[in-house]
């Protein structure tokens, strides 16, 4: 347990931070009807009983705007790799071509769009969800100081708890704008 304000406060901001890193990575996964390595680099592939990430089984590049092209580092893995695309409910149907996969990224329907600017907003509330409770985590390690044999001036922990509060609005305004210029690439045709 954290026994001053500034690692408190540390300690507070890396959680925030690292909600921020992981709303980043699952946003850059959402479709948004162009082509992005991005959107199909972290799905799970069962490869010799474990899960992987794709990116780390194969090389994903762009040939076409609305064309990715999957190579795996080892041939006898297109057959799992197709699999995993197939089933990780991006709508995506890939086309084995010897020993690689080439996907063709069709447009989003309406449907598809307002379904994917839901899942914007869930893993933006998600996040809010995560840096809410590195608040409240925060703020009750500062109610552990008033505790501590060695006390802390009570002037310092309502400034702690201050500053544990605008990190929050900080990091919640951030997420807003992740979420917001997520959104409006979606919805764009």
């Amino acid at each position: 347990m954290s026994t001053d304000p500034d690692t408190i406060l540390l300690e507070t901001e890396d959680h925030m931070t690292k909600s921020i890193e992981h709303l980043k990575k699952e946003l850059r996964g959402i479709r948004t009807g162009r082509a992005s390595p991005a959107l199909i680099e972290f799905i799970k592939v069962d490869y010799y009983g474990s899960q992987s990430d794709l990116k780390s089984l194969a090389s994903i590049s762009c040939p076409e705007p609305s064309q990715l092209l999957v190579k795996p580092f080892d041939a006898e893995a297109v057959a799992d790799i197709k699999r995993a695309i197939e089933a990780s409910g991006l709508g995506l149907n890939p086309i084995a071509e010897g020993k690689q996969l080439r996907i063709s990224i069709p447009p989003l329907s309406g449907d598809r769009r307002k379904q994917f600017v839901g899942l914007c907003k869930k893993l933006g509330e998600d996040t809010k969800v995560a840096i809410r409770n590195a608040r409240r985590d925060g703020n009750k390690h500062a109610d552990a100081l008033k505790a501590a044999p060695k006390q802390i001036p009570e002037d310092e922990l309502e400034q702690l708890k201050n500053e544990v509060q605008e990190l929050l609005k900080k990091y919640e305004a951030d997420c807003d704008t992740l979420v917001n210029a997520k959104q409006k690439e979606v919805e764009t045709l």
